[in-house]
């Protein structure tokens, strides 16, 4: 289904199709046993092809909104998760415009540079959800960007599907306060 959407609508990178399993399913579910048994909802932003919220709803994860301002994204997401009997709620808006609502987790792939997804994750993450992010080689100047303008506590894990990429996870997120 990925490869035939995506001859109408960029859902992942091209050259990605080559190994969607380990780019894209593998590097997904693999935030599965850091989400743990923390209960509550899991808010994805960007969720683009549904990596990673679609695939830990398929792995079980209850409760998960995934959150996609493209109209033909969602739509997407909408027909991926009705095929795949996975339960999610799809947001066909920006997460700037979703209430925000308490949860137990924020996840994003592929989404922004982290200072700009700490930005949009802080609604969420200001009620007392963790975020879980998976970031590229950049990562250590993500991370030093975005202690410019919050105070956090960061956990790292390297990747299972690729040895450059690191998961953060960060909590207890605050902006720093300005004079």
């Amino acid at each position: 289904m990925l490869a035939r959407w995506q001859r109408r609508i960029n859902l992942v990178g091209p050259r990605t199709l080559d190994d969607p399993w380990r780019r894209h399913v593998l590097d997904s579910a693999q935030l599965l046993p850091l989400l743990g048994d923390t209960a509550g909802p899991v808010v994805d932003i960007g969720s683009g092809a549904g990596f990673p919220g679609l695939v830990l709803a398929i792995l079980g994860r209850p409760d998960v909104h995934l959150v996609e301002s493209n109209a033909r994204k969602a739509a997407f997401l909408r027909e991926a998760a009705r095929q795949a009997a996975a339960p999610v709620t799809v947001h066909a808006r920006r997460i700037e415009d979703l209430a925000p609502f308490a949860a137990a987790a924020v996840t994003a792939r592929a989404c922004a540079p982290l200072p700009k997804l700490l930005d949009l994750a802080a609604p969420f993450l200001g009620l007392g959800a963790i975020g879980l992010f998976l970031k590229g080689a950049g990562v250590d100047e993500e991370l030093t960007a975005a202690r410019e303008r919050f105070n956090m506590a960061v956990e790292r894990h390297p990747s299972r599907s690729d040895p450059a990429a690191t998961i953060v996870i960060v909590r207890n997120v605050e902006r720093h306060r300005t004079a």
